[in-house]
């Protein structure tokens, strides 16, 4: 326990400090708590011995997230962006994989490892995009709508990927059907129990906050955890168990309720990104690493923008999302541990992997917090909840 109160310590208060600096700069405060997770690290000043420990908690910040997300979308709308955004998503990661491969192969990686590169990084990240977007007006309410849609069926691709080296494999044609019919039945089956049970119940003890708020945590990581059993992903049940809840006449209510809970646990994932990076054979992979990264941070937005612009938004607009969509994802650093542990890339492939998302992070919240409105703006024009 007093090992954790310590960790616990150093992180939050490491990264208060580090954020107090990066503040006076006019930095990206996100980019504080990865600098934290670096100096910190065991790959420098080594106060956190096991960032791994860290990372646990972390990944509830996710979950809770995703469930924010869903308690925040109509199903209907959803199904209808999903169904206009599919063939986009698909084109634009195709491009980005094979971006990243030619850029990987022009450097000397092999063929193989290049390919699982490129599959990783060809996702944005759904915890940096959706932290910088704004929720206060129409603009911003429809920017979000677009990129939802976008991440989560980027979302389900990472699975698919994921699967996929974990099966040695394993058919497309097989985990594909499979894994649709899962989401599914998991989703009728969380609608109905929630139509049925859960808003009675919240309809009979809506007064007493403190059952409503312990009702929504166990409920969503009830679902993240039914959804893990049964071949998806935490965060896809977490995202399921709030779209259930959105028609809840308190869902903007239990929504505003868990925002710092979410703060707090989404510091502790920015903190575990740094920590887990090792710097072994930085020298060989900084060079190709930053040449991906910079050509992904300035490929993403055009691609995006370019494809929003053919769904008739605006040039504004969709360049906007585009820069937004413009990093890699926390998913690039789980495919790649997965490829490593099944042994089909090396350790340097992983840390090219790793390095590369770490400044996809960087320069992408350092150009939309320049250029957009965000919650956490050091600009006072740009700062927006």
């Amino acid at each position: 326990m007093t090992d954790l109160i310590m960790e616990l310590g150093v992180i939050y208060g490491g990264s208060a400090i580090l954020a107090t600096i990066f503040l006076f700069l006019k930095q990206p405060v996100v980019l504080a708590y990865i600098f934290a997770g670096l100096l910190f690290g065991p790959s420098a000043l080594g106060l956190i011995k096991d960032p791994h420990n860290i990372e646990k908690f972390a990944h509830f910040g996710i979950i809770l997230l995703m469930f924010l997300i869903g308690i925040n979308l109509d199903i209907k709308e959803l199904i209808r962006l999903l169904r206009k955004t599919a063939l986009l998503t698909l084109g634009t990661s195709a491009l980005f994989a094979t971006a990243t491969v030619g850029i990987l192969v022009a450097f000397g990686f092999p063929p193989i490892e290049a390919l699982i590169a490129g599959a990783g990084l060809m996702f944005s990240s759904t915890v940096v995009a959706l932290k910088l977007i704004p929720t206060t007006d129409l603009h911003n309410k429809r920017l979000g709508e677009l990129m939802v849609s976008i991440l989560l069926f980027q979302d389900i691709m990472a699975i698919f990927v994921i699967l996929l080296l974990a099966g040695g494999g394993q058919s497309m044609a097989t985990v594909v059907p499979l894994l649709i019919l899962k989401t599914v039945l998991l989703f009728l089956a969380c609608y109905f129990t929630v139509k049925h049970l859960v808003f009675k119940l919240f309809r009979k003890f809506d007064v007493i906050q403190e059952y409503i708020f312990i009702f929504t945590i166990g409920w969503c990581l009830f679902l993240a955890q039914i959804a893990a059993m049964i071949g998806l992903s935490n965060e896809i049940g977490a995202f399921i168990a709030g779209i259930s809840m959105a028609v809840s006449p308190i869902a903007m209510i239990i929504a505003e309720k868990l925002k710092p809970l979410r703060e707090f646990f989404l510091i502790l994932f920015f903190f575990s990104i740094g920590a887990q990076f090792h710097p072994d054979s930085l020298m060989e992979i900084v060079i190709p690493g930053t040449v991906l990264a910079v050509a992904l941070v300035i490929l993403k937005p055009l691609a995006f923008s370019w494809g929003f612009r053919r769904f008739n938004e605006k040039p504004e607009t969709a360049m906007e999302m585009g820069v937004r969509l413009g990093q890699g994802s926390e998913f690039t650093l789980l495919v790649g541990a997965s490829a490593m542990m099944d042994e089909i890339i090396s350790k340097k492939t992983f840390m090219l992997m790793e390095y590369t998302v770490i400044l996809t992070f960087m320069l992408s919240t350092y150009w939309v917090m320049r250029k957009y409105a965000t919650p956490i703006s050091t600009d006072a024009k740009h700062r927006r909840d």
